[in-house]
């Protein structure tokens, strides 16, 4: 079993309050859920009108399993209309017996 974590610091340029950037961010989120099967959550900078941290997880059979989704999240989060990563961590954490 893996488990695979990404952290992504976003900034939402668009965004005048914190009910557009809430909403530019529910629509990542949601998306993520749907197309990925993975947890999202905001994590950090939840009060700042332009930027959000979100945390990504999933648990993945192996490890080649693991890379594949953990790329095509990046490239989903990376290619989302409305935000820019400012900076991305990713990690797969390997189950030890």
């Amino acid at each position: 079993m893996k488990v695979g974590i990404i952290r992504v610091d976003i900034q939402v340029p668009g965004s005048r309050s914190l009910k557009e950037k809430r909403h530019v961010l529910r629509s990542l989120k949601d998306r993520l859920r749907s197309r990925f099967d993975v947890s999202v959550a905001e994590v950090d900078h939840q009060d700042k009108l332009q930027r959000t941290m979100i945390g990504v997880s999933f648990v993945a059979s192996d490890g080649k399993n693991a890379e594949s989704r953990m790329e095509q999240v990046v490239q989903y989060i990376e290619g989302f209309t409305g935000a820019m990563v400012i900076s991305l961590d990713k990690e797969i954490l390997h189950e030890n017996h």
